[in-house]
């Protein structure tokens, strides 16, 4: 299955600036591992309001239980709220194999 997921992160008051840094860097890494697995496919960067620190990403999971995994091994998630929407393909994707 595929999942769009939109992570809202706040980091908290009071986090300096090498910690937040720390983080990115761990997120990177990680995120790196998970396309390497397959499980994530791509990363997008919505219109964004000031100060907004959102991403929208294609994450590929059998199962939401397995996704919830998968999202929890995200150094981030500690700071980061995430809509999970599932996804079915639709007969007329123009990226699905004809049949």
């Amino acid at each position: 299955m595929e999942f769009l997921v939109d992570m809202v992160t706040t980091v908290p008051n009071g986090t300096s600036d090498d910690e937040v840094a720390e983080m990115r860097k761990r997120e990177a890494a990680r995120s790196a591992q998970l396309a390497a697995q397959g499980s994530l496919l791509r990363l997008w960067r919505p219109p964004l309001a000031p100060g907004e620190w959102r991403t929208w990403g294609l994450f590929r999971a059998d199962d939401a239980d397995q996704l919830e995994m998968v999202l929890a091994s995200m150094p981030l998630r500690a700071w980061r709220h995430d809509s999970v929407t599932p996804l079915s393909p639709h007969p007329n994707d123009p990226g699905q194999p004809a049949r």
